[in-house]
């Protein structure tokens, strides 16, 4: 739980995150993240990038889901080539 308290430490600090946090059960570690557009999952890729690396020695990523607007999306493909992804099209609710 060290290092999910690094990313946890190190996110807390990105202008552009909305949150970010771990759950966990008996198998599965779960991270649940929100960010201010493409540009806020990129800032967050460079900050931490080491640890991402690390937590990957450790553990198989199960799923990765990216939700957001046609354009931002569009934005994160090319960063996240190397991830199987399955990309969610915002259409329709509200955001305070």
């Amino acid at each position: 739980m060290k290092l999910c308290e690094q990313f946890v430490d190190r996110s807390s600090r990105e202008p552009l995150c909305l949150y970010y946090g771990f759950t966990k059960s008996e198998q599965t570690l779960h991270c649940r993240e929100g960010y201010r557009g493409a540009a806020g999952v990129i800032a967050h890729l460079d900050n931490v990038g080491d640890l991402l690396q690390e937590i990957m020695e450790l553990c198989e990523l199960f799923k990765l889901e990216v939700h957001g607007e046609s354009d931002e999306l569009e934005k994160l493909k090319p960063v996240l080539k190397d991830f199987s992804v399955e990309y969610f099209e915002f259409k329709t609710g509200f955001r305070n």
